[in-house]
């Protein structure tokens, strides 16, 4: 019996930059009898990283994990009738406060949700990563990468903030459509964020939705998406009507890949959405043009990216060049050259200027 989960989060990981919806990734099946299933995956990684920051005038050595934490998701799976029942919970963990919490590694849960499919799709309900940008960022040729440099804890971003929002994990009810002819179609409701303050009110939840469309034309392989977000936060000083919109196409054939995404919102800060109170209902606008070549074992990416943002008044640019080298379908290493660049918006000033090499070794089951 094959367990029937749609892809989500980590389930993703192994495959995503080269094949986003082909379903889950391989795990570590634990049981398997009389219609239940349940199986283990896992995720690790750690990267040398030296970075320069040339407006602060230093030079760092680090020890750190990519983009992706380390991670390891449990899944489970038991056919009822019509029905097949399932679940995932996945833990993702930080080594990069091995100084500072030596014996308390940070661990959050950022998946952990059932399943219901049948012949009509699929129904979730749980905490999982959001539908708005979804695509962006499972489709980064560089998600098991390392990135730009992130929060002060030492987290890279990514191309977070330099091309895309992160759809961050949210508590939601989501139903997906079955495959129609390469469409599929989802949509849910969100925990709206807190946007305008003390006193505030959330009368309607946060609706986000995706399509994904995959086609082969003539050998060559196409994606495209468009996804969306809306919800409100009132108070008796302020609305706050929070609104974006994510978009995308990848093509790829012999070898090649060549993927452009984008999008614009309002009323948030384009890094995340949270309970955080804003001001005004300002814009923002990013695009990430990325295109890689596999040859054998090796796929080599090069990546640019933007983001410019109002409300948090800034812009940014994010340059990578990386090599990805396969010593088996489970271990791979990496190389990677970064150049992030940010400016505040409305007076111009460098904020960021750093060039990062990183290189890494993971291994995934």
């Amino acid at each position: 019996m094959t367990i029937k989960m749609k892809p989500s989060g980590l389930v993703l990981v192994a495959g995503v930059s080269m094949a986003f919806s082909a379903g889950t990734q391989a795990a570590v099946e634990i049981y398997n009898q009389d219609g239940t299933a349940f199986s283990a995956d896992g995720y690790f990684n750690a990267f040398y990283v030296n970075r320069d920051d040339d407006i602060g005038d230093v030079r760092d050595s680090d020890v750190k994990m990519g983009f992706l934490p380390n991670t390891i998701g449990f899944n489970f799976s038991k056919e009822i009738g019509e029905l097949t029942l399932g679940g995932r919970s996945s833990f993702w963990s930080t080594i990069n406060d091995s100084l500072q919490s030596p014996t308390d590694t940070s661990i959050d849960v950022r998946q952990l949700y059932a399943t219901v499919d049948g012949a009509f799709g699929q129904v979730l309900f749980g905490k999982d990563f959001g539908l708005y940008a979804r695509s962006n960022i499972f489709r980064d040729e560089l998600l098991m990468g390392f990135g730009s440099p992130g929060a002060a804890t030492g987290v890279s971003f990514g191309n977070i903030r330099s091309g895309y929002p992160y759809p961050n994990p949210s508590a939601q009810i989501t139903y997906r459509s079955p495959s129609m002819g390469g469409l599929e179609v989802a949509a849910g409701i969100f925990e709206p964020a807190n946007t305008t303050g003390t006193g505030s009110e959330q009368k309607l939840p946060r609706f986000e939705a995706e399509v994904t469309y995959s086609v082969d034309v003539g050998g060559v392989a196409m994606a495209g998406w468009i996804s969306g977000r809306h919800q409100s936060s009132e108070s008796a000083a302020a609305e706050i009507d929070s609104q974006g919109v994510g978009y995308g196409l990848t093509a790829s054939v012999a070898g090649v890949s060549v993927t452009a995404s984008g999008f614009q919102s309002k009323g948030d800060v384009p890094v995340l959405i949270s309970d955080t109170r804003l001001a005004s209902e300002e814009d923002a606008e990013g695009y990430l043009l990325q295109g890689s070549y596999t040859l054998g074992a090796n796929r080599f990416v090069a990546s640019y990216g933007e983001t410019e943002s109002d409300q948090g008044d800034f812009d940014t640019e994010n340059t990578s060049l990386a090599v990805f080298h396969e010593v088996n379908s489970h271990f791979k290493l990496v190389a990677e050259y970064n150049l992030f660049e940010q400016t505040t918006k409305t007076s111009g000033a460098a904020v960021a200027d750093t060039g990062t090499l990183a290189a890494g070794a993971i291994v995934t089951f």
